[in-house]
């Protein structure tokens, strides 16, 4: 083969992977967007459900869709017995707690403060690393997660003389989402070097619906009470946040890594609280929303040092 025929192959390749990381960041920017909104739907359609009736309803959506795909792109993949009850396991912290406590949190604290405090998540999880594994946490990353603490306090300061007035709960709640995605985060390491990841999600998506199937019959409105907006609220989420959402976030990890996904899923706090102010009425305080700001840069510090450490490792 010729050197200019050689150049031209790499250049086409090098085009080719320019191209699929420009539409990989515009897919991952949509998804963002449509996280954001899903505060919105969600909150509606908790008017009628109890968070995990809404929860079993929108990843029965979603697993629908997921069975569909694995079943034409990994139909080989089984999960073993022995794995089954780390499965249920990560289903109860990642999906149930988690989301119990962060639709729960709505009621009482702005959307907007709900998913700043979840920004919190990769600076816990770095605490966490030092503290029971032991793991080398740099200097950037030291100080981007004090900066994180120094910026929820300020959030949470802010509201001192409403937390007895509620508030307290709402955000004890969405500090149980971050503690429990973090736990689940952990639990998943060692499934993720024995499955693929659309046999995890089918899966999980499996598990967390048989879970919380009782508890949705035990709750379950009238069925006049499912408004076509409520039933169509429904479906958005079970396709876009279960659905749609995990096969274009796989795509990223492949594609432009798991470093500048996991960036993509910080800038939240903007979206939700655009559409919480716009479509909710909700506001929070010029202070809360420097503190906002200071948590979300200083988690995609402490995010960007992570993945730098594990490109070295």
């Amino acid at each position: 083969m010729s050197e200019k025929r050689q150049i031209d192959i790499d250049d086409c390749k090098k085009e080719s992977r320019d191209r699929a990381k420009f539409y990989t960041y515009l897919l991952m920017s949509g998804l963002v967007i449509a996280w954001g909104f899903d505060y919105v739907v969600a909150k509606h359609v908790l008017t009628i459900l109890q968070p995990l009736g809404l929860l079993f309803f929108k990843y029965t959506v979603g697993m629908v869709l997921i069975i569909c795909i694995k079943l034409k792109t990994d139909r080989k993949s089984i999960v073993r017995k022995k794995d089954i009850p780390l499965f249920v396991l990560c289903s109860i912290c990642g999906e149930i707690l988690y989301f119990f406590c962060e639709y729960t949190a709505m009621d009482y604290i702005p959307v907007s403060l709900v998913t700043i405090i979840l920004a919190f998540v990769p600076a816990l999880s770095i605490i966490i690393e030092r503290v029971i594994f032991k793991r080398t946490v740099t200097k950037p990353m030291a100080i981007g997660v004090t900066i994180c603490i120094l910026g929820v306090a300020l959030i949470i300061g802010v509201d001192f003389e409403h937390l007895l007035q509620g508030r307290m709960i709402g955000y004890l709640l969405a500090f149980g989402a971050v503690f429990s995605w973090n736990a689940y985060n952990f639990l998943t390491a060692s499934l993720h070097d024995r499955y693929s990841s659309i046999t995890l999600t089918c899966t999980q998506l499996i598990c967390t619906s048989l879970l919380t199937l009782p508890y949705a019959i035990h709750t379950m409105p009238p069925l006049e009470a499912f408004t076509p907006d409520m039933i169509g609220g429904i479906i958005y989420l079970g396709l876009i946040n279960a659905g749609l959402g995990f096969l274009i976030t796989v795509r990223s990890l492949h594609v432009i890594g798991p470093t500048s996904t996991a960036l993509f899923s910080n800038f939240l706090p903007i979206t939700s609280t655009f559409f919480g102010w716009i479509l909710l009425h909700e506001s929070i305080s010029g202070v809360q929303l420097a503190g906002g700001a200071v948590v979300v840069a200083a988690a995609c510090v402490v995010i960007k040092e992570k993945g730098k450490m594990e490109e070295l490792s």
